[in-house]
């Protein structure tokens, strides 16, 4: 429906500085300290380069790539959906107009020329999660601007981006808002399907996936296996407007949505003929979510175990058998126990975050000020939701406890191979000490022997020689010294290289 609506003035005013997001939000009734939004804002500013892609300054409008999909009618059987490329498209497609005032240069008056459509779902992503994502500063500071989206999501934003290294690959969390009654003026805007009763939450999943390298098989897991999808979600309890802005790497989850939302899928998440119907349809889009996060873990903590087995039983069996275990096969263990030990950290953070979930959507409608009509007219839904996420929850459970067993193994087998380095030690240890005993024998028989065969050498020289006094041997022995023998002999030990008392 084509309007021409002038914004309320908070808003226009908001809208008008959405370059200092979010500094320039609407103050809600639960004051955020401008400290806080000032951090966030420079947080903002030193990511930018490597979140966002830059501005070309030659150019009029910077390509960039933005999926948003708008269901709009009742039944949900016309769905515009369209890639966002500029941001004078992004500006059309929200249909915000911002005009000069005539003779006040400084001054503009916004405008919107179309209402909130009943769902929205706006999908800012990147080719891989080690990419930068598809648009520009200016352009996610406008969608978040015109949308009011609590500035806490910009924590669950930051974790993208151009990197080596993945970004707080442990980070996760949940956060929520709710606005039921008396809301300010400066947050109703009816014309726009803005009731300012409403409520928001944000928070992130981890899902997994094997990667693969050239020939095909499966390569060794990674941070680049975790794949991380950080989720903010909106719904008015009035008009059942609904937006979701979800952030990822790579286009998987917006395919899911398209499939769950195409005018043949069932109506779960398509109808929106009342506030109660776009109430349910959010709770179908939340479990999508949430299936997704289980899907892959199964087959991850199954390679885990083959690959956790084979080392820890090669252990095993070097402990059994005299045969020699290097050092490098600890490592090896502890990298694949580490890798198991994210798995626990990351299905432990689903686990409790799903549980969050849970808990938020029990204590919601248990609220005095939630809406009678969709407490009663979605009581159905809302246990099938909790259901499901109870079936989610014990299948997480379950492959926590499968992570948690195989690194217990580990520990133990870990342990017998460090039992069976020990005993190699100490056989070492028993070697070298034979073979100094026998160093110490060949030592002691060598100064036992060496000064007798220095003087039988020496006195065996023609250095110093005994003879008779006649030809005959009659007479006493006389004894003579020849200087010059002597220096023959020790000149004769230098030339072959020898000392003269070997």
């Amino acid at each position: 429906m084509r309007m021409n609506e002038m914004l309320p003035l908070a808003l226009q005013t908001s809208y008008i500085s959405r370059a200092q997001y979010p500094v320039n939000l609407i103050s809600s009734e639960t004051t955020t300290y401008k400290d806080k939004l000032q951090s966030y804002r420079k947080r903002l500013d030193d990511a930018e380069a490597d979140l966002c892609l830059v501005d070309e300054e030659d150019e009029v409008d910077t390509i960039f790539e933005v999926p948003i999909i708008d269901m709009s009618t009742d039944d949900g059987q016309v769905r515009q959906k369209r890639n966002i490329h500029t941001p004078s498209k992004l500006t059309e497609w929200l249909g915000v107009t911002a005009t000069e005032v005539l003779n006040k240069p400084n001054v503009q008056h916004v405008r919107a020329a179309k209402r909130d459509p009943k769902c929205r779902f706006i999908y800012v992503y990147g080719e891989n999660s080690r990419d930068k994502l598809k648009i520009t500063r200016a352009s996610l500071v406008q969608i978040l601007t015109y949308h009011q989206v609590m500035p806490v999501y910009l924590d669950f934003m930051l974790i993208f981006g151009a990197q080596i290294n993945a970004k707080d690959p442990r980070f996760f969390g949940f956060r929520e808002q709710i606005r039921l009654k008396n809301p300010r003026n400066d947050h109703i805007a009816p014309k726009l399907g803005r009731s300012g009763k409403m409520f928001q939450l944000c928070f992130n999943l981890k899902g997994v996936g094997l990667l693969t390298n050239n020939s095909g098989d499966d390569a060794d897991p990674s941070d680049g296996s975790i794949r991380t999808v950080s989720i903010y979600h909106r719904f008015d309890v009035e008009h059942g407007t609904t937006l979701w802005i979800v952030t990822k790497g790579g286009r998987d989850l917006l395919d899911r949505y398209k499939e769950i939302t195409a005018p043949d899928a069932p109506e779960d998440a398509r109808c929106f003929s009342d506030a109660a119907a776009c109430f349910r349809a959010s709770l179908s889009v939340h479990l999508m979510f949430c299936h997704w996060s289980t899907e892959d873990w199964r087959g991850y903590i199954s390679w885990l175990e083959d690959h956790l087995d084979y080392r820890s039983d090669l252990a095993y069996h070097y402990s059994q058998v005299e045969s020699t275990y290097e050092l490098g096969g600890i490592a090896d263990l502890q990298y694949w126990r580490d890798n198991a030990n994210q798995a626990v950290l990351l299905l432990n953070a689903n686990i409790e975050i799903l549980n969050s979930l849970r808990k938020f959507y029990v204590n919601l409608t248990n609220r005095a000020d939630f809406p009678t009509s969709l407490k009663t007219d979605c009581e159905h839904d809302l246990d099938v939701f909790l259901s499901q996420l109870d079936e989610i929850m014990k299948d997480l459970q379950r492959q926590l406890e499968r992570a948690r067993l195989i690194i217990n193994i580990v520990n133990d087998r870990k342990e017998l191979v460090l039992q069976h380095l020990q005993a190699q030690t100490e056989q070492l240890n028993r070697n070298m000490g034979r073979e100094a005993a026998v160093m110490r024998i060949i030592t002691i028989v060598t100064l036992l022997y060496l000064p007798s065969t220095f003087v039988s050498t020496f006195f065996s020289s023609d250095v110093v020689k005994y003879q008779n006094r006649d030809a005959n041997g009659a007479g006493d022995y006389t004894e003579s010294f020849s200087s010059l023998a002597l220096k023959r002999r020790v000149f004769k030990k230098y030339l072959d290289g020898d000392c003269l008392y070997s």
